[in-house]
């Protein structure tokens, strides 16, 4: 069974880090786990300036976690276990030293929403539609809340959120902050990143390192936050209504 993969190139200074599932590019723990070393390791990589986070298709950028995976929880030490995998993830892109720039190709619902929005910038196709569909599993997006709310606005969140079932597309998305720019095609979308990965790729280390910083200032809390969000998806997750939204929305 392909489980996905993860794959990393590293040129001129450029980082390009593609992830893929064969479910919808969805993420199970190992790959989450992947994703949060890979981004670790980058950031301490001195023939590293900027990297690329895409995942492979011309459909879906991100179904979210793993249903499969999901489905086989049955304590909550696994669930806690499965939801701190998204927390180490976006707290690995906060910490990272380098500018991350998210390429979004199509569709992404639940935690890619989180990986989106975890990007210092993020471009998409006009494809790209977002939907927070966790309400409709029985659980919400907790783990994830920081990250999305902090590009889209309160308001926009819970839209998000409460509208669990609908999808929102990817100019909504862009109006709300969420996506800096939307591309009609991939190929120009993939052409946007390029041009301004080689860009930021020439801009000076230390400068964009300082800027990091200042781009995510006021999120030194997020070590515990997550963990304490995690803590909260998996007790959820174990619900009888959870387990049956679930395994209903896998069929």
């Amino acid at each position: 069974m392909n489980k996905g993969t993860l794959q990393t190139t590293v040129h001129q200074k450029i980082a390009k880090v593609t992830f893929s599932h064969p479910a919808g590019n969805s993420l199970p723990s190992h790959l989450l786990l992947q994703l949060a070393n890979e981004f670790e390791q980058l950031s301490l990589r001195a023939d590293v300036q900027v990297i690329v986070l895409k995942s492979e298709g011309d459909r879906t950028f991100c179904a979210g976690a793993s249903f499969d995976e999901l489905l086989e929880v049955s304590n909550e030490a696994d669930g806690i276990r499965f939801f701190r995998g998204f927390a180490h993830v976006l707290n690995a892109m906060r910490s990272c030293t380098k500018i991350i720039i998210g390429s979004v190709q199509g569709k992404t619902v639940g935690g890619g929403v989180g990986l989106a929005a975890a990007c210092d910038v993020c471009y998409a196709t006009d494809a790209a539609a977002i939907k927070l569909s966790e309400l409709t599993l029985g659980i919400g997006p907790f783990v994830i809340e920081p990250a999305v709310q902090r590009k889209i606005g309160t308001a926009a969140f819970c839209k998000l959120t409460l509208e669990a079932s609908h999808w929102h597309a990817a100019e909504w998305a862009e109006d709300k902050g969420l996506y800096a720019k939307v591309f009609p095609t991939q190929e120009a979308l993939e052409q946007a990143v390029d041009l301004l990965a080689e860009e930021l790729s020439q801009s000076s280390a230390d400068a964009m390192a300082a800027l990091k910083k200042i781009f995510w200032k006021g999120t030194d809390s997020w070590p515990s936050l997550l963990t304490e969000r995690a803590e909260i998806s998996g007790k959820l997750v174990l619900s009888e209504q959870a387990k049956s939204a679930l395994a209903q929305f896998k069929k």
